[in-house]
């Protein structure tokens, strides 16, 4: 294979296009839905592509694609390049800027952790409109429109070009009511109360199962009070609030609630805190967005409420926890 060696042989831009829809979705199929071509059409590209460069771009392997040391940084400088072109050509365009921001996520992230935050953003960016679609299937940004999405998944899953906001905890959560009842200072004392199930209807989210937790903690699971089962997470943490039962509560999701005192984590013991290995929120911009001023400047504010997010809001949780303790 022989190497480019003078500007009059830099690739087409279809072929640029095409490995950054592959690249960023890590899937030939994904890449031709977006660009309109098969799955055939975009492998084709992607080897005239590698052909004239002189090195591979991708490894593939079954059912699995995955970018090489080379293609990584290839992706890097050609992701910069599409977006100076846009940038350029947004600038050339008439007619005002698009001052509205179209979000996807997941119903959970969006009742528990973003909709309460939007509030500041309103107030610091009058001028911005967000549209927020919450919904738990998987959007094509570039197809439907959309500018950003907050997903909880995989680095795989993810891309390449997403960035990660944080990970997540589970530990058992209470209002501080129901607390005051009844101790709760070691797992065992949960054989007292209620336990409020999510059933995840399409068995996508096992860590925010009983039986897993318990599993995890290595303890054996102990017969509690009484069961509640719900198909919403948003349920389960209502019933929660309003000392139905203790709940496994998703941290930094239901922060505010520990915050305000809503919601207490009384066993933070590192140890009766679970979290998933591989799995983490992660914040991906549309190609077609990602220069544009409006989703820029959200972006960065959402970036800026995850860089927020530690330990203060545990600490004060156990705080609580402790005072109700002694109330008793």
């Amino acid at each position: 294979m022989q190497r480019m060696r003078n500007r009059r042989d830099l690739p087409a831009l279809d072929l640029l296009k095409a490995f950054e829809a592959a690249a960023r979705h890590l899937s030939f199929t994904k890449a031709g839905a977006e660009l309109f071509l098969s799955q055939s059409a975009v492998s084709r590209q992607i080897q005239q592509l590698e052909a004239q460069l002189g090195v591979p771009l991708f490894l593939r392997r079954t059912r699995t694609l995955l970018l090489t040391e080379a293609g990584q940084r290839y992706y890097r400088a050609v992701m910069q390049a599409l977006d100076g072109l846009r940038e350029a050509t947004a600038r050339l365009n008439a007619g005002s800027e698009d001052r509205t921001v179209r979000v996807t996520t997941t119903v959970t992230f969006a009742s528990l952790w973003l909709v309460p935050r939007l509030v500041h953003f309103q107030e610091q960016h009058p001028e911005i409109t967000v549209h927020l679609a919450a919904n738990n299937s998987i959007r094509d940004l570039e197809r439907e429109g959309l500018d950003v999405s907050i997903r909880y998944s995989t680095p795989h899953i993810a891309g390449p070009a997403a960035i990660k906001l944080f990970g997540e905890q589970v530990t058992p959560v209470l209002s501080p009511k129901l607390l005051a009842r009844r101790a709760l200072e070691r797992p065992e004392d949960l054989q007292h109360f209620v336990l409020l199930h999510y059933e995840d209807p399409e068995h996508t989210a096992p860590w925010l199962s009983w039986d897993v937790w318990f599993e995890v903690i290595r303890m054996k699971r102990i017969a509690p009070k009484g069961t509640l089962h719900f198909s919403h997470y948003d349920q389960v943490i209502r019933a929660a609030v309003n000392g139905q039962g203790v709940a496994l509560g998703r941290l930094p999701l239901i922060d505010g609630s520990l915050v305000d005192g809503t919601l207490v984590a009384p066993l933070r013991d590192p140890r009766y805190a679970t979290h998933s290995e591989d799995r983490a929120y992660w914040l991906v911009t549309s190609g077609m967005a990602r220069t544009r001023p409006s989703v820029a400047t959200f972006t960065q504010w959402l970036l800026a409420e995850a860089a927020a997010v530690g330990c203060e809001p545990s600490q004060r949780a156990m705080s609580s926890a402790r005072q109700s303790s002694k109330k008793r």
